[in-house]
Order: C-alpha cells, then structure tokens, then sequence
C-alpha cells in the first residue's frame, strides 16, 4: 500500500486548506483512511477518519464544525477540507491508509504516508 498526501501549505488564521490522500497498492473497496497529526514537541493525535465502506467519519473534538472529510472511491483518494484555521492547527499532517480496517484500528494497521506541513500564521 502506497499513501502519498498533499495540500499543506502556510496559510493565516482562518482561512482554509483542502488536504488530499491518494492510496494505491490495493484494490479492495472496503478500507479506511484516517488523517493524524503532529507538532512540535507533541504526541501524534488522530483528527478525522472515514471507512469507504459505509461513509462513516469521525472527528476529534478539536475540529469538529471546521474540518470535513469525504472520498472518492474510484480515485481511493479521501480529502480533508479544513477551515477556519487556527494556529493551533499547525502541525505535519498524515494520513494512515487501510485496506479492511477500521477508524479504530487504521493507526496501526494501515500504510502511513510522510506527511504534509500545514503552517497556520496568527
């Protein structure tokens, strides 16, 4: 399994980004990708999931209202569009591809890719 994100960027407070996660390497329709991050000095948090199979996300808390995830099947590529950015967002963000795993178990079960720098100015 290959994960490739894209889509980071500097952008200032409140303004939007739209991250992309292209997976390749498998070819069943049952996965999950789940977005993660981490800054500076910080553990690795978990901040949207989605399972193809029945389009179920997930968010932290730390983003709902503000980011919003969704896929695109035939392109196993999922997106996560993010607004209202604050400074507190900034971190390198990744996303975990697993082919039959769950929002639960992607971490550790799935393909990570190396990450995209999102930078959000004050």
């Amino acid at each position: 399994v290959h994960v490739v994100e894209s889509g980071g960027g500097l952008v200032q407070a409140g303004g939007s980004l739209r991250l992309s996660c292209a997976a390749s390497g498998f070819s069943t329709d049952d996965y999950a990708i789940g977005w993660f991050r981490q800054a500076p000095g910080k553990e690795r948090e978990g901040v949207s999931c989605i399972t193809s199979s029945d389009g179920r996300t997930y968010y932290a808390d730390s983003v709902k209202g503000r980011f919003s995830i969704s896929s695109d099947n035939a392109k196993n590529t999922v997106y996560l569009q993010m607004n209202s950015l604050k400074p507190e967002d900034t971190a390198i963000y990744y996303c975990a591809a697993g082919p039959f795993a769950t929002c639960s178990d992607v971490a550790w079960l799935g393909s990570w890719g190396r990450g995209t720098q999102v930078t959000v100015s004050s």
